[in-house]
C-alpha cells in the first residue's frame, strides 16, 4: 500500500521559513518524479515545485528562488525548504507521486503566513 506523509507545516509570519518533508512507503522512490503542489481554499491546486528521478527541478514562477525542492532516495523522502514565505504561499500543501500510470497523493499539509 502506498503511502505518502507530509510534514513540517504550520503558522509562520511573513519573511520566515519553513520545511516540509514527505516521506514515502510502499513504493520504488527512485523511480517517481516527486511534487510539491498546494490548494488555497477556493482556488485549484497547483504544482509549486517538482524533481525527477534524474535531479532535475522546476518551479512555479511565483516561488522561484525562495523554495528548493530536493529529494533523499535512500531516505525515501522529498523536501520543500520555503524561504522568504509571504502571505500568498498560504495554503495546504500536497505531497505527489507520479509515474507512468501511477499517481499518489499525500493527506496534505497546512502552512499559513500570517503576521
Amino acid at each position: 500500500q502506498v503511502q505518502l506523509v507530509e510534514s513540517g507545516g504550520g503558522l509562520v509570519q511573513p519573511g520566515e521559513s519553513l520545511r516540509l518533508s514527505c516521506s514515502a512507503s510502499g513504493v520504488i522512490f527512485n523511480m517517481y518524479r516527486m511534487g510539491w503542489y498546494r490548494q488555497a481554499p477556493g482556488n485549484t491546486r497547483d504544482l509549486v515545485a517538482a524533481i525527477t528521478i534524474g535531479g532535475r527541478t522546476n518551479y512555479a514562477d511565483s516561488v522561484k528562488g525562495r523554495f528548493t525542492i530536493s529529494r533523499d532516495n535512500a531516505k525515501k523522502t522529498v523536501f520543500l525548504q520555503m524561504n522568504s514565505l509571504k502571505p500568498e504561499d498560504t495554503a495546504v500543501y500536497f505531497c505527489n507521486a507520479n509515474r507512468i500510470l501511477h499517481d499518489y497523493w499525500g493527506q496534505g499539509t497546512q502552512v499559513t503566513v500570517s503576521s
